[in-house]
């Protein structure tokens, strides 16, 4: 139990290994340290996610801190979880806006007043969850249904892992040496050492690869230009929203796809620490939802909490809340430092697409784990055939549209692994 002394730690009690719970802390260093990891776990989605929608990755992480902060307070720090940049905006946002596909979006006003849309929509279901309950919820997705969606979330981010690895010999090389070297340091060293598995791994491979690119040619050189002339600190540059309706309608139905998407982390975060956190699921998806929100009132993408970050936690057994303090504080600083977030930006792609290998396995892996707790009988060919089919669908990426809306391959498969439970549960197959 949390020590109660009055002061703002001490809600939470030291410990110094073995398991950490959401309501322990480490020592002040390795917090700071294990903080910086969730920091370079969510950082390359959170980026990724805004330049394929046109926009302002150091905005986006600004906010993606801002948002840690208000799911943290919403939720009485008792739910460890980072809010980052939601992929499952990018389809609806790139039609509403009519983007490109490369440089600024010239129309980001108006995907920003669909983003506030959905955040509403999302807080007004986290509200009533809070006053009805989580019941309904629990009915439309089961441990079956929810395993699914997780599973279907890092399936569906493989492409992306694989694609970061995949360019030539030298990258794949850098890829493998990457989760080799995350592995080792997590199996096979103590203490501080093994609970910093992600950041020291990703650090290993970027110093092999700048000897190896930089010194002796074999790969593309890191720039370093970019650091060198960017500033210290300086203002994001923030935008306005713009409401218009057929943009509202098209995003707002993205807060479903963020309901179960939530739901599945929660679902999650109670199996790896072995709590009931179902109680925290109308909170939860209330401070989702005023983030989401108040990030595209500034130009900022909609958020959602973040799997990356669930593999973390998966990797370090370290649960601690007041991580993803440290987490978002450090996300700000660098929404306001322009040479930081430069810095950031030159590790080599194949650095994290081995990375993006390690974490995107481990949120599917999660999925079993759902899966065994609730022991999810697999014999039962209702169960069998929702996740079968989600997990294609999900891998695959099937797009669905409708008239003018898309949905992804996350949506298509939460919508039907929900809709096929449903319409298989009128008979048990058993």
């Amino acid at each position: 139990m949390a020590q109660s002394d009055g002061g703002f730690l001490s809600r939470w009690t030291l410990k110094t290994g073995g398991v950490i719970a959401p309501d322990e802390r480490l020592p002040m260093g390795q917090t700071i340290a294990v903080g910086l990891q969730h920091v370079v776990a969510m950082f390359g989605a959170t980026v990724l996610a805004p330049l394929l929608m046109g926009f302002d990755p150091n905005v986006s992480i600004l906010f993606s801190g801002i948002s840690t902060l208000i799911f943290f307070f919403v939720t009485g720090g008792k739910l460890p979880s980072y809010l980052g940049s939601s992929f499952s905006f990018i389809a609806v946002v790139i039609a509403a806006s009519a983007y490109s596909g490369s440089g600024p979006n010239a129309n980001i006003g108006v995907a920003l007043g669909g983003i506030i849309a959905a955040g509403a929509v999302y807080a007004v279901i986290g509200l009533i969850v809070m006053k009805a309950g989580h019941g309904w919820i629990e009915t439309l997705m089961p441990p079956v249904v929810t395993g699914a969606i997780v599973a279907v979330i890092g399936l569906n981010l493989a492409p992306i892992a694989v694609k970061g690895v995949s360019a030539n010999g030298f990258d794949a090389f850098i890829g493998l040496l990457t989760v080799v070297a995350v592995g080792v340091i997590a199996v096979y060293t103590s203490g501080t050492l093994q609970r910093l598995p992600i950041l020291l791994g990703g650090l290993v491979a970027y110093i092999v690869y700048a000897v190896l690119a930089n010194g002796a040619g074999m790969g593309k050189p890191i720039d370093f230009s970019g650091v060198m002339n960017a500033a210290w600190i300086g203002m994001p540059n923030f935008t306005a929203p713009v409401f218009e309706a057929g943009a509202m309608a098209l995003i707002a139905p993205v807060a479903i796809i963020l309901v179960a998407e939530n739901l599945g982390h929660v679902k999650a975060i109670g199996v790896m620490t072995g709590r009931n956190l179902d109680p925290l699921l109308g909170r939860a998806f209330l401070g989702d939802g005023i983030a989401t929100m108040i990030s595209g009132a500034g130009g900022g993408t909609g958020m959602t909490t973040y799997a990356e970050n669930m593999g973390v936690m998966a990797v370090t057994k370290i649960f601690s809340t007041l991580i993803f303090i440290v987490a978002a504080l450090f996300a700000i600083l660098l929404g306001f430092s322009p040479k930081f977030g430069a810095l950031i930006l030159t590790i080599p792609g194949s650095v994290l697409g081995g990375l993006s290998l390690v974490v995107f396995g481990l949120i599917s892996a999660t999925a079993g784990r759902i899966w065994v707790e609730n022991k999810v009988d697999f014999s039962n060919a209702r169960n069998l055939i929702t996740v079968g089919v989600a997990l294609t669908v999900g891998a695959g990426d099937l797009m669905l549209k409708f008239g003018g809306f898309s949905l992804g391959g996350i949506g298509t498969a939460t919508f039907g692994a929900i809709i096929l439970y449903q319409i298989l549960n009128g008979r048990s197959s058993r």
